[in-house]
């Protein structure tokens, strides 16, 4: 239940695979959108397996994430080698605008954010994708805007499929 996908496998530069994870990338908001259509409150605060976030949470989890990789993409693009801000997604998993907000405006938000992304990486050569990176420091490595992208592609599914394998095992 906790990686109803797998884990985020790299993989080596290809063009048929820049193209399906650019595609997963454009079509991610309306995915998760339809992850959550006709979901009532309750089952919005219902986590997804036990001791996990709710699906509510979860929404809102994919928008942080998601504003944070277009900061690391054109970072990654405008300087060389940055070292990113890791974050604490936990603790921005309960702040007061997850609990107070509906999905519909993370949501809405993953729309425009993930237009924007999408023009920016659609253009990427392989050697831009390649060779333009950024330091993560919690996990003390350089990562390449290639891995970015099928690491941000892989997140997006991931937490479509939590959605909707707890729809599947609820019968909503």
């Amino acid at each position: 239940m906790r990686y109803p996908i797998g884990h985020f496998e790299p993989m080596p530069y290809s063009e048929k695979k820049f193209q399906e994870w650019i595609t997963d990338i454009k079509y991610l908001p309306q995915l998760l959108e339809n992850a959550v259509l006709n979901l009532d409150a309750a089952q919005l605060h219902t986590p997804y397996r036990e001791g996990g976030w709710t699906l509510h949470q979860v929404v809102h989890h994919v928008a942080d994430s998601h504003m944070n990789a277009l900061i690391r993409f054109k970072l990654a693009l405008t300087e060389e080698q940055p070292t990113i801000k890791p974050y604490d997604e936990e603790a921005w998993a309960n702040l007061q605008d997850v609990e107070a907000l509906p999905v519909n405006v993370s949501l809405t938000l993953l729309h425009a954010l993930h237009s924007r992304w999408y023009e920016l990486v659609k253009g990427l050569d392989e050697a831009t994708l390649m060779n333009r990176s950024v330091i993560h420091p919690e996990h003390g490595k350089v990562m390449t805007c290639w891995h970015l992208l099928g690491m941000y592609s892989w997140h997006g599914r991931h937490h479509v499929a939590h959605i909707t394998s707890l729809r599947e095992r609820m019968g909503w």
